[in-house]
């Protein structure tokens, strides 16, 4: 399965990270949702081959560090969750 991911804006507040981590964040948000899109599971739970989602509000993550690519990666799973439920 092939899966193109782009996240056109992604908004960071109060996040423990310099601004010019950003788009360390970004990129490892985009690394980690493919991955756990990619999952046989996922695919076939969401029933959807393609689409635009204009927004994703995805729950409040604890335990954040000043890690960007681990910051990323809990980012990613907590929507990858929000679309799992």
């Amino acid at each position: 399965m092939k899966i193109n991911l782009h996240i056109e804006r992604l908004v960071l507040d109060g996040l423990p990270l310099a601004h010019h981590q950003g788009s360390l964040v970004q990129a490892a948000v985009e690394r980690e949702l493919v991955r756990l899109f990619a999952a046989e599971e996922t695919h076939s739970r969401l029933g959807f081959t393609s689409g635009a989602v204009p927004r994703v509000t995805a729950p409040n993550i604890n335990g954040l560090t000043d890690n960007p690519v681990r910051t990323g990666e809990q980012i990613a799973q907590a929507v990858h969750g929000s679309f799992m439920r």
